[in-house]
């Protein structure tokens, strides 16, 4: 099992199977740093799709061999974006990465019902990778970017998808916790009610690949103490691998908790649920973080 992102790094750099990645509107710099540092790792071979002067002006501002990339020029936005899904779509690319581009526009074409990446049915969601110095491996978050509030069969979905990626990450057996404000069966608190129940389908094996158990409030699921202090009885409690929040804000204050007030956190995301991993993180994001997650979507992609 993994529980590093230099693990994560080392594992992809054995196999020697570069992935394909398409940038969208990949004209600033930490797209391009972020790419470039990924192909410098024999991760990825990388196609930027943009305004090719403004990708050279970056890459020269940086210090990049702009020569180490494919580049298509194409000097709209929302075009470049169209373009780089609709070559995904075209089996021409095995990850799609977000550059300058909003995320709305980004998703708009990942949802296009003639060139986007969506199948029929599908949910899509967002996973996040935490590699925080104060927990003793990889955290795995879901959703904080795409499902405001998601209903029980989309939190199905949603753990499938943790559970997937997990298993990528080489964790066979994930232990999942079904995060809510308390670890009480409260009937009166939707979130209890639907932990409970995901918990009771994995326990029958109607979800299978992973341990569940939930209701479970933060404090119990990522800390011993906590658990034992609260003489709490679990098989994920105080160990969890992934963490499933019961709505976007509470996932989305946990994930930017960690990174703006917590120390030396590393992370990562992709949207998942599409026929490829799409790195999708904030035009503010790091560089590293973009490189995070392009090894995530590596380690995930088919």
């Amino acid at each position: 099992m993994l529980t590093k992102f230099e693990e994560i790094f080392a594992e992809l750099a054995s196999r020697g199977a570069k992935k394909r990645m398409i940038a969208a509107w990949a004209v600033d710099g930490h797209t391009i740093a972020a790419a470039s540092k990924a192909v410098d790792l024999g991760i990825v071979d990388a196609t930027l799709v943009g305004d090719e002067n403004m990708i050279k002006a970056e890459c020269d501002k940086e210090g990049i061999d702009v020569n180490k990339f494919t580049v298509l020029h194409n000097p709209v936005e929302l075009s470049a974006v169209t373009q780089a899904v609709t070559m995904v779509n075209q089996g021409m690319g095995d990850i799609l990465m977000k550059g300058l581009c909003s995320t709305d526009k980004f998703m708009r074409a990942i949802l296009n019902k003639e060139t986007g990446l969506l199948p029929p049915k599908a949910v899509l969601s967002h996973v996040a990778v935490l590699e925080n110095p104060n927990y003793h491996k990889l955290l795995l978050v879901s959703d904080m970017a795409v499902i405001p509030l998601p209903d029980l069969k989309q939190k199905t979905a949603i753990l499938g998808y943790l559970v997937n990626t997990a298993h990528a990450l080489g964790n066979a057996m994930p232990k999942v916790a079904l995060i809510a404000a308390t670890e009480q069966m409260l009937e009166g608190m939707p979130a209890c009610v639907e932990a409970a129940i995901l918990a009771k389908k994995v326990d029958r094996g109607q979800i299978r690949g992973c341990i569940a158990d939930g209701p479970l409030a933060l404090d119990v699921a990522v800390d011993k103490e906590s658990v034992e202090i609260k003489k709490l009885v679990s098989p994920v409690a105080g160990d969890a691998d992934c963490l499933l929040f019961p709505n976007i804000e509470s996932a989305n204050v946990f994930y930017k908790t960690n990174s703006k007030l917590a120390a030396n956190v590393k992370q990562a995301g992709m949207v998942v649920g599409a026929k490829v991993p799409c790195v999708l993180s904030s035009r503010a994001d790091s560089i590293d973080t973009k490189l995070n997650s392009i090894a995530i979507a590596a380690m995930s992609a088919k």
